[in-house]
């Protein structure tokens, strides 16, 4: 299976992830919250860098549950540059 590049939407969308996950982390190790949501901690350090943008769903619903995010937060906070619409330029 051919992966399709990610569109500079998705890596943006993808590094507001990662900065959620590591300040909802806080002072917490990241060995302990990989284990306790049961992924690698090389996955969770992949995601909070940006490295993986478009993790699995149920990878990212299982680290927001063990840090007590809700999945609406999340998508709230990853998603908050989409809401911004880019007029269309006119064509003279």
């Amino acid at each position: 299976m051919v992966r399709l590049p990610l569109t500079p939407a998705e890596v943006e969308r993808g590094q507001r992830l990662g900065m959620l996950l590591r300040r909802a982390r806080g002072e917490r190790s990241m060995l302990e919250i990989a284990l306790d949501a049961g992924v690698s901690p090389e996955t969770l350090r992949k995601i909070e860098s940006g490295r993986v943008a478009t993790p699995a769903f149920s990878t990212i619903a299982a680290i927001a549950n063990v840090l007590g995010l809700s999945l609406d937060a999340v998508w709230a906070e990853v998603s908050q540059a989409d809401d911004v619409v880019v007029p269309a330029r006119r064509t003279a």
